[in-house]
């Protein structure tokens, strides 16, 4: 009886991580596809891309999980892959490559001399906290918008997730996303690919450096990834009550892009969003021990890296309206805790909520985006409204 009571208490890290995995497939996954494509990769490299961040996230995500004993996901930079989408048309893919080493080279470098750790550990906690909260926000919105698009399959899942949470609230995520399978399936909203299901083998890509893609693609393509990607991960994990070691951190994922890039590893990361999934009280209810969401996201990244390219059409069969609500849902938690946080200390509250809405805007700046604009303005408020009054 204790054994299997036991075991029972990994089944919601294990769906916690297999949601984590799938909206991070889900999402973004496209925009990986146009990015290699951009760099004129043909399909077969690009299933290879797929295969090596798919082992490569996995290994990550494992290794620190377990080391570190924190919910640690990697992730590939979704945002530094939009501006590769956009930057790369026109540049060789021996060139790609070599923006890729370049842009890792550089992240590596600030990890292991701790510059970004120093960076770090002055933004306070409760505008970490409304950064993240600027994030999910909008996750939480397309939950709900959802209903408007597939009303019985959105309006289902939110159903059962209020009953689950009031009943059985450690297999909240599990029963919704098995209620929204059904009905999809019911639905015939299920359309899986005509392809085979099969191996990439990554191929071995000699790089090329220029001077021109290196500045005018590889700096932005670092500073993107790093603002966007890496300091939103970091606050996520300090957000969450986590002491993230941030140039650890850093320093073993820039090193493991590092060595995948010449395979067309383009990015390994510290996760935001995906990462958030695996730290809810639903997951476990001592924080301690959600770090096995995480390792099992890990689990089905090596999984997703065995089947390379097929697996992005795969999680696309799921209709959208199915991926938003169990996005939306499995974050609600660590959405209202992350608020709860920003706006609990009336000093830091003004900074906290410019922080908040400067990143749920989506605003893009400078080709960077909103998370990044998001810390800077909480951290400028902060300090303005902390200067002392002159007193006559």
């Amino acid at each position: 009886m204790r054994a299997a009571i036991s075991e029972s208490q990994f089944t919601p890290a294990i769906i916690a991580g297999f949601v984590a995995v799938l909206v991070g497939y889900s999402s973004s996954a496209a925009i990986i596809f146009q990015a290699a494509a951009a760099a004129g990769a043909t399909p077969l490299q690009i299933g290879g891309w797929l295969t090596v961040l798919g082992l490569g996230q996995g290994i990550t995500s494992i290794g620190l999980s377990w080391y570190y004993r924190m919910p640690i996901l990697a992730a590939w930079s979704t945002p530094g892959a939009a501006l590769l989408v956009t930057s790369l048309p026109g540049v060789s893919l021996n060139e790609a490559i070599g923006i890729f080493i370049f842009a890792s080279a550089l992240i590596l470098l600030c990890g292991v001399t701790g510059l970004f750790a120093r960076l770090m550990n002055h933004i306070p906690l409760a505008i970490s906290a409304a950064m993240l909260a600027g994030i999910l926000l909008r996750f939480g919105l397309d939950a709900f918008g959802a209903l408007q698009v597939n009303f019985v399959l959105s309006g289902t899942m939110c159903l059962v997730w209020l009953l689950a949470r009031r009943f059985v609230a450690r297999y909240t995520i599990m029963l919704t996303l098995l209620a929204g399978l059904l009905v999809a399936i019911l639905q015939g909203t299920i359309h899986f690919p005509q392809q085979p299901v099969h191996f990439a083998w990554p191929q071995f890509i000699a790089p090329h450096f220029t001077l021109a893609t290196l500045l005018g693609i590889g700096v932005p393509y670092f500073m993107v990834t790093m603002a966007s990607q890496n300091a939103p991960g970091i606050a996520t994990l300090k957000a969450a009550g986590y002491p993230a070691p941030v140039s650890p951190l850093i320093s073993w994922t820039s090193l493991t892009s590092l060595l995948l890039a010449p395979f067309g590893g383009f990015s390994v990361c510290i996760s935001a969003i995906t990462a958030a999934i695996c730290m809810g009280s639903d997951v476990h209810p001592n924080p301690q021990r959600r770090y096995i969401a995480a390792m099992a996201g890990g689990a089905f990244y090596l999984l997703a890296g065995v089947f390379g390219g097929a697996i992005g059409m795969l999680f696309s069969a799921l209709p959208a309206a199915l991926i938003h609500t169990i996005a939306g849902l499995a974050l609600l938690g660590t959405l209202s805790g992350s608020l709860h946080q920003a706006l609990s200390d009336s000093k830091q509250r003004d900074a906290a909520i410019i922080t908040f809405l400067i990143t749920a805007s989506g605003v893009t700046l400078l080709g960077v985006g909103a998370a990044f604009w998001g810390l800077i303005g909480g951290v400028l408020a902060h300090l303005i409204l902390s200067l002392p009054q002159r007193t006559r």
